[in-house]
């Protein structure tokens, strides 16, 4: 993991308020990271993050947004994670509320721990993590060798 972050955001639609006030009190520490969206939060941190204090738009971000999460969004990105293009995760998800696409939500946050990646799942997680020493610098993180599982003998 570099010093610079490959971080994804997603947000379930009752907490994307939360995901954006969050992106703009933490704008100057996003931008030095390359991010990765789901749709609509795509949308959203982009429009936040390509405008300045002075409301003048800036056109040097890239942000790299996916399919919304319950048409494919959140597929996408446990791909992106399996090989190895996300370091970080901050996906503010609804408890509260049942999504149309749970299996793949959990498939992402499952994908999360097996590629012992970093992952908010409530603002507060998400202040720790962002103001880490560690997000200044490389990291190594241990990743857990699954070949003995990959190798195993199955029986019909």
């Amino acid at each position: 993991m570099n010093k610079t972050k490959r971080i994804a955001l997603v947000a379930h639609d009752n907490r994307k308020r939360d995901l954006i006030e969050w992106v703009e009190w933490n704008r100057e520490i996003l931008l030095q990271h390359n991010l990765t969206c789901t749709g609509t939060t795509g949308k959203l941190v982009e429009k936040v993050l390509k405008q300045d204090f002075s409301g003048t738009k800036t056109n040097d971000l890239v942000i790299n947004i996916l399919k919304s999460g319950p048409l494919g969004g959140d597929q996408q990105l446990g791909a992106l994670i399996a090989e190895g293009k996300i370091d970080i995760m901050v996906f503010l998800w609804d408890p509260m509320q049942p999504q149309p696409h749970d299996v793949d939500v959990k498939a992402l946050l499952r994908i999360t721990v097996l590629y012992n990646i970093p992952t908010a799942c409530n603002r507060s997680t998400a202040d720790f993590l962002i103001s880490s020493e560690l997000m200044k610098s490389d990291y190594k993180p241990v990743i857990k060798d699954y070949s003995k599982y990959i190798q195993r003998e199955i029986n019909f």
